[in-house]
Order: C-alpha cells, then structure tokens, then sequence
C-alpha cells in the first residue's frame, strides 16, 4: 500500500548502483530496519530509493514517503507529520491513548485519534510524550516503509524525533533516511551524533559514489536507446560530469537526438555546449520553448529556491502579496511543469527539480532581475503568518536591503536558538558579522550572540575569525567586549585547540568584565580546568576559588551550576572521594531555571574526569544524561566531546569490534575540533600499538597531541605518552623511549594531578627498569604512591600494583613480582579494563615461568587467548613465542582447522600487514615469526586471493 507518490521524475534506469540496492532492498525487507542513504547532490539518493521501494516484497507493506525543504525554519517535525498526514482511511480503529497528543499536529487525522492528552507544563515532557505518540502510532500501522528524504534541511526537531524512532523502532517499521553529508549541520551526522541500532535492529549505511566510465556508457546507451557510446565519447562525458548521474542524464537528454546514433558527432556535440556547466545549457534549452509568462514562473520559483505554494510563486512573479493565482498565471505554472522545468513536489508546492537546476536558471538572470524577484519574494513572504524568518533573511539580503536583512537575521538566529538548532544561528549570526557595513555596536550585539551560540557548536574557523577581529576594538566597552572574548578563548581551546591563545584571551576577559562578575567568575571557572595547560594544580585552585566567591554574590542559577560544576571537575580529576556524592547532586538538582547547556557540560566534564580515574560505570552514566541534555538543547561540542569519552571507554573495556571505523568517523564528523579529535587520534593510535602497526600508531599518537603538547588536553598527552613509550621500546629505541617517558612523567610532576598517571606510569617505569635506571622507576613509582594515598582512583591503584611488580621483577625477586602482578590484574579486571588485565597476567606468568612454575604456562596461554580474543594481534603473538620458546603447548586458535581457499586467521593477520605494505622481516618482527615463516604465509596469502603481487593484496 504506498501512501504517498515518488516526488521526482526520474532516469528510466538505474545503472552502476546493483551492491547499493541489493542492501538498501534487504535492509528494507528485514525490519526492524534502518537504512542511511548518503551522497551528494544529483548522486542518485532518490532514483536508488524509489527503485528499491518498487520491488513486490516491498509494495505488500505500507509506504510513508516525506522529504524535508532547503532553507529549514525552525518550526519541528514537520517532515514527519507531512507524511503521516497522507494516511487518511489507513490509520487502525485501536490505538494507543498517547497517540492523542497528535491531534494538535493531524488535525486531518483528528476524527480517528484517541482523545487530546492533557496539556504538559514541563516542555521536555511533552516533546517526550509526542514523540511516543508517533512511534505508538507506526508501530500500530504494522509493516510500514518510512523514508524520509534531504535530512540535510532536517530541522533540529525533526532529527531528534528520527532519532528517536530509530532509537527504539517498532518491530515491523523500516526507516529510510537520504541525506548529503556535505551539508549536514553541526557534527556531520545525519542524528547529530554516532548511531549505534538497537539491539535484534538491521541498519546499513549506504553511500552512493559518482559513477564510473563504464557507469557512464551504460547510462548514456539506456537514456539515449543506443549501443554504448565509443569509448572516448564517455570518457569525455564522464570528464564533463564528474560521473554524477542526474547531470549525466540532463547533458544526455540535452544533445541534439539526431547526434545520439551519429558516433563522430557526438564529441563535437558536447565540445558545442557551453561552459561552465553543461547543466546551464539543458535547462536553457527547455527555458527556451516555454512562454514569458512560464519563464517568469520558472524565473520566480527559482529565487524561492525552496518548493512553493502557487499563489506565493505568482505573487512573486507580479509583486503582489497574498492574492490567489489567476487563471492566466495558473496556466503560465502549468505550462513550466508540462515542459519538465518546475516539478510538483506535492500539496500544491512547485520548484525547480534539483538544486544544481535552480542554480542555472539563477545564473542566467540578469542582476537587476534578481534583485527585483527577490524583494517582491520578500514582500510576499512578509505577509505570512508565522513569517520565514529564514527565508525573508536569505531575500532580504539578496535584494540588497541590509536593514531588513540584519533585522530578519537576528530574528531567524533567535528563533533557531529557541528552537535548539544552534548550528543555524551560528550561520545567520556569521553571515551578519560579515558583512563590513553595520555599526560598531550592532556589530558588538551580533558578535556577543554569535559568541554565545559557538561555544556549544563544532564550527568554530570562521567564527572565530570574526570574533578576534570584533575584540580588537578597543572602542567597545570593556564590558561587551570582555563576553566576546571570554566565549572566543573558549572556542579557541575547545574547539581549535589553541590553548595558549584561548588562556590570553580568557585571562584579559576576566579583567575586562570587572564590572559583569556573574560572567567574570564564568572566566575564573574555566581558566581552572586542570587538563588544559601545564600549570601546577594550585593554580587551578586558585581560579576556582576566586570564581566560587564571585558567583556565591550571584543571584542566577546558572552561573553557580557553571561554576560548581567546574569546582566539581577539577576535584573529580584529582580523586577526590567525596565529590560523587555532589556531582550527582548537582545534575539531580538542576531546577528548570538553570541552564541547560551548563548541566550538559558539567556532565561532560564528569564523564571524561570519571574515564580517567577508571570509574567506567560513572563515566557512562554521565554521558547518557549529558547526551540527552545536549541534543535538547543543540549543543553539537557537547555532544561531541561524549562521544570522544565514549570511544576512551570502548577501547578501556575492549569493546574493540568497529572501534577504529567509528573514530574515523568522529575525525570525519568534528573536522578539526581539537578536544573531540584527540580522543579520536588516541584510540587509533591505541589499537594500531595493539596490532603492531608501528608507523600508523606513532602518527595517530602525535596527532592525539605528542606533536604539540602545549596545546593538547594533559589526560590524553599522558595516555598517549604512555603508548608511545612502549611504541619506541618495541621498535628497539630504548633512548627515544625513555625521553619520552620521562617527559610524560614530568608533565605530572609539574601538574601534581597523579591520579592521570594510570596509563602512563607503568610504561614510564618499564622503560626505565629495562634500561637499567632502577633508581629513577622507584622514584615513579613512589611519586605515584604518594600522589593518589587517600585517592578515589581505581586505574591508578592498579597501575601501582604493575609499577611495584615492574620494579620487584627488576630487582630479580620473580615470585614476588608474579603475586604484585597478579593484584594488578585482578584490579584491572574489576575496572574493567581487559587488554590491561591480560598485559598483567602474561607478566606474572612470565616471572613464573622463570622459576619453573607449573601453572606458568596455562597463565601465559591464558593470556594469548584474552588478546585473540580483543584483536591484540601482537601481544597474543608475543605470548605464543614465549610458549614456543619455553615449549610450552600452544593454546588451540578457535574456528576450524580445515580454511581451504579462504584465509586462516594466521594468513589474515599477515595480508592485513602485507596489504599496510609491510616487508617479510617488519611483518616477523610484529609477529614474533621467523622471516621463513612469514615468507611461507606470504606465499598462501598471494595464492589464496589469487594476487599477482603484494601491492594487489589490499585491493583484494
């Protein structure tokens, strides 16, 4: 049952696309489901869609097809309740009494809801409740097919709904979602953070590429009814086109016919179009046979950019507001969208098919004409109720009329923010601080919201950019100009990671807002963030006290929870056992009056400050309430930096399967973002170490901040100088090993904050026992004793138990070290930390197995399997030579003996190195195999995947 019609005309064929529609189909037919469409614009998103939901598996569920517009105004879940405004005669005669609440939003539907729900006072509560209603009700559609397509223009509200739903999907619902990532506001997700699918749930992303020259040819012959074009016509049509399937298709229906079957004419064909885009030309072709009352159509539905009511297209079209279409303009519609140039997009909204065609026709309007079209599109749009502020912005400025478009602006920023979609405003606000003409205080006022809004966002360059111009003025008084630069030093060592620039900043704001103390003691709260900076811990305690007197004198709510919640962080991080208690307390009694953003980040910080103490379960509990907090509110950095903490976490408790996609993932999602990205570099770093991936480790570790530590989160540098110890020590560079430690170890010393030395002293003392500075590890290691006596800090007690075992094994005593060992692992485990817990036990069993000890070996075995089992391919194969060495019998690997053609896990671990273009003896050293063996595994590697040679191993 299909519920609402395909939106787009669309290519009679469906080429170079059989693996994406294979799974877009299966994932489609297996619910509960939810497929992401990705690509960029005329990719084929649509066509691929619309192609899968015709199959018969598919046509025997119900269809609710919806798209979301250009220009998104802040008005929520629109797309949803569009489509679901199409079921009329299909909704069930029993439904949940929650689905009540939708009678406000389906008043088409309202003779078949339960009765209205009673009115909500708390907004999160009722948004909660409307959001159930419409998962009640899709679940009691039974086997529905949902798409919804261009989630780029989602509104935040929308996209939290879909979250929602995809969250927890009804048993027979499947969700289908297209959007371009290249647009997508925010973090660069289409949820505004990672997706993981609930549990029994089927979810694919699919993203669709340009098409390659064989695609090309293929298309050109089913558009044009041909055979295959020669192959110098499609490589010049794929040169043209970049291979993009609905400009292949306009250039393709644009050629002359007669030149379709005429091999030699069709080069000079396209040779003839003109430049800079074959696009221009097609749509000019078909501009071309329509009357001047239809271009004037196509003319005024082009400066609307997004699919319009007819009366508004009209009205722009004779610059009158708000009267109906008369019959003379209904026909020049009419004949634009007999002619292919304007499309309905359904109740009674006509545009230009596709973005890129919207774009040649406004290319081709003399200035003058844009101006004028866009005015009267400005008048016409000025006289609805609620006005599109949005849009009216967008006209405004277009027609020139800069008072009417900074007003419209800060008016559209203002209902974005109040909306949650703070990526928006920060848009809006930009476009209006860049523009050179307005006044030195509006300019003020613009950059003040402006700063406000980025602070919780991901975009933070050009932001930044305008902010520093704006501070410069030192004719603004000092009050403003303070709260401008007090939100850019945070955006500078947030987001850009440029600490020392952020502190100035931060530090000359606190002076400047001498006379604003709720907004100085902010300033003091975060210039006492310990993990930014290499200042000792007093200093931090400094600040913080100094803000928690200026914000006692404060009568708003929000600035004491600001300031609290820092107070709390910087006592977490240095383990204090009594602050738990206080931290739950804060966030359990934020009063509505407080500000949201502030809660979402005190539980950001709590999160990463539990993280690296070791207190997992506390650091996820913060993170599901901080996550929630912050996509209510639009806060896509807090959003963020959570889900930096949670991939810490992932790999902490070795949940390890998909851990390096997702963080590139994140890399990809933040795009520089300094705080989010260096977790991100960590945990990369952290499972190429694991895999002795050696040259990979060693730059994802000095993109984690080892190659700029001054500006680099203190937490992560000590994590990451831990790994890269232990890095240079496997690689056979004592000397670089232990500068390293040692510089890891006095950026400890000289915070004083101990509890943070868990993943870094046991490799610091490692080094230095191995290198036979026995002195130096002891006075580690009793640095690290002293700093966390009386500590809440489970990872680093037990990374004092591995230090003493280290040192004890050092000084020969085997047995001793075994049991201070075996206390590490036990601690580890309890964490949990496994990779840690086994690196434990093997070393126990190692001292062990220096005194001939029975149970030696089924420890050490033990051990290799817990690595296997994580994908530690290099430590599992360390345990194993040791085994052999001390013929010892091996653990048996799981899976069957007998891998015919197919790769045994051996021969995975050696292609995977083959394929990183790892030579024989590299890929030994790693393995702890001989060069023969490698040699031999090598030659199954090749014969299995049927290579040619080593470089064709990572293509297959």
């Amino acid at each position: 049952m299909t519920v609402s019609s395909p939106r787009a005309s669309e290519t009679p064929v469906l080429v170079g696309r059989t693996g994406e529609l294979r799974s877009l189909a299966d994932a489609v037919t297996h619910p509960p489901s939810v497929a992401l469409v990705e690509g960029e614009a005329g990719i084929g998103k649509t066509r691929l869609i619309h192609e899968a939901l015709r199959r018969p598996s598919v046509q025997r569920r119900r269809l609710l097809l919806g798209n979301c517009r250009p220009l998104r105004e802040p008005f929520p879940y629109g797309p949803v309740f569009d489509l679901l405004r199409h079921l009329a005669g299909g909704v069930p005669a029993v439904l949940s009494p929650v689905c009540g609440a939708l009678r406000p939003y389906l008043p088409e539907l309202a003779d078949r809801l339960p009765p209205a729900c009673e009115p909500l006072h708390d907004p999160m509560a009722d948004r909660h409740r409307l959001f159930r209603a419409v998962r009640a009700l899709l679940d009691a559609l039974g086997g529905t097919v949902m798409a919804v397509e261009d989630l780029h223009w989602a509104d935040d509200g929308t996209r939290d709904l879909l979250r929602f739903l995809v969250d927890d999907l009804p048993e027979a619902l499947s969700v289908v979602l297209s959007y371009r990532r290249e647009e997508l506001p925010g973090t660069g997700l289409p949820f505004a953070r990672a997706y993981r699918h609930p549990p029994g749930a089927t979810a694919v992303i699919i993203p669709l590429r340009p098409l390659d020259v064989p695609a090309v040819r293929a298309m050109f012959a089913a558009l044009a009814g041909v055979e295959e074009p020669s192959p110098a016509l499609a490589a010049e049509l794929h040169r043209r086109t970049a291979g993009i399937p609905f400009v292949v298709e306009e250039v393709v229906r644009a050629l002359p016919r007669d030149t379709w079957r005429a091999q030699r004419a069709e080069c000079e064909a396209l040779e003839a179009m003109p430049v800079p885009t074959l696009l221009r030309e097609a749509i000019a072709d078909r501009m071309s046979v329509l009357s001047p009352m239809a271009a004037a159509a196509v003319h005024a539905a082009c400066v609307l950019r997004v699919p319009s009511p007819e009366a508004l297209i009209t009205g722009v079209m004779r610059g009158t507001a708000g009267q109906p279409a008369g019959a003379e303009d209904s026909a020049a519609v009419r004949e634009a969208l007999l002619a292919g140039v304007l499309h309905e997009w359904g109740d009674d909204r006509y545009g230009l098919r596709h973005a890129l065609a919207q774009r040649a026709v406004y290319a081709s309007l003399p200035g003058p004409d844009r101006h004028r079209l866009h005015r009267q599109a400005m008048c016409s749009l000025a006289a609805e109720d609620p006005q599109p502020l949005v849009q009216l912005a967008y006209h405004a400025r277009q027609a020139g009329e800069r008072t009417r478009w900074q007003r419209y602006g800060e008016a559209a920023a203002s209902a974005a923010r109040e909306a949650g979609d703070l990526a928006l405003a920060v848009g809006l606000l930009e476009e209006l601080l860049s523009e050179g003409r307005l006044g030195r205080l509006e300019r003020a006022r613009v950059a003040v919201e402006l700063s406000r809004d980025a602070v919780a966002g991901l975009t933070h360059r050009r932001s930044a950019e305008l902010l520093r111009g704006i501070v410069q003025d030192g004719r603004i008084p000092d009050g403003i100009r303070g709260e401008i630069r007090l939100n850019l030093g945070l955006l500078l060592y947030n987001q850009a990671g440029r600490y020392e620039e952020g502190r100035g900043h931060t530090e000359l704001a606190v002076e400047e807002l001498r006379d604003r103390p709720a907004l100085a003691a902010r300033g003091m709260a975060a210039l006492a963030m310990p993990a930014w900076g290499d200042h000792p811990c007093r200093a931090y305690e400094h600040w913080i006290g100094q803000a928690e007197k200026l914000a006692a004198q404060d009568p708003d709510p929000s600035v004491r929870t600001a300031v609290r919640a820092n107070h709390l962080a910087l006592r977490m991080s240095s383990g204090d056992p009594a602050v738990w208690t206080q931290a739950e307390m804060l966030i359990e009694g934020a009063g509505p009056d407080t500000d949201r953003r502030q809660v979402a980040r005190a539980c950001g910080n709590f999160a990463e400050a539990a993280a690296c103490l070791g207190h997992y379960r506390a650091a996820h509990r913060f993170r599901r309430e901080g996550r929630r907090l912050a996509a209510a509110c639009g806060a896509a950095f807090f959003e963020g930096i959570l889900e930096g903490t949670a991939l810490r976490l992932d790999w902490y408790e070795g949940r390890w399967q998909g851990l390096a996609a997702r963080a590139r993932h994140v890399l990809d999602m933040v795009q520089g973002v300094s705080g989010i990205a260096a977790d991100a570099h960590l945990v990369l770093g952290l499972l190429a170490s694991a895999l002795g991936e050696w040259d990979e480790a060693a730059a994802e570790l000095r993109a984690a901040g080892l190659a700029d530590p001054g500006n680099a989160p203190a937490p992560i540098l000590a994590t990451a100088s831990g790994a890269m110890a232990r890095l240079l020590q496997a690689r056979g560079e004592p000397a670089a090993a232990r500068v390293e430690a040692e510089h890891g170890i006095a950026r400890i010393r000289r915070k004083a904050i101990w509890p943070w030395a868990g993943d870094l002293a046991p490799m610091a003392v490692a080094v230095l026992v191995r290198g036979d500075h026995l002195p130096e590890a002891e006075r580690v290691t009793a640095e690290l004793a002293e700093g966390i006596a009386a500590r809440d800090a489970p990872l680093a007690s037990a990374a004092l138990a591995a230090c003493r075992g280290i040192l004890t094994a050092g000084h020969g005593r085997s047995e001793e070290a075994a049991a201070l060992f075996d206390t590490a692992g036990a601690a580890y485990a309890v964490l949990p930390q496994p990779y840690s817990a086994a690196r434990a036990d093997e070393a126990a069993a190692r001292c062990r197995l220096t005194v001939g000890d029975s149970g030696a070996a089924a420890q050490l075995a033990a051990a290799a399997e817990r690595f296997a089992e994580l994908g530690a391919t290099r430590d599992a194969a360390r345990c194993r030579r040791v085994l052999r060495g001390n013929n010892a019998p091996l653990p048996s690997r799981r899976g069957r003996r007998g891998y015919g053609d197919q790769l045994s896990p051996r021969e995975r671990e050696v292609a995977r190195l083959v394929a990183l273009g790892r030579t024989n003896r590299e890929i030994a050293g790693v393995l702890f195999l001989s060069p023969r063996t490698v040699e031999h595994h090598v030659a199954r590697v090749l014969r299995k995947l049927k290579a040619g040679a080593r470089a064709e191993v990572a293509r297959l």
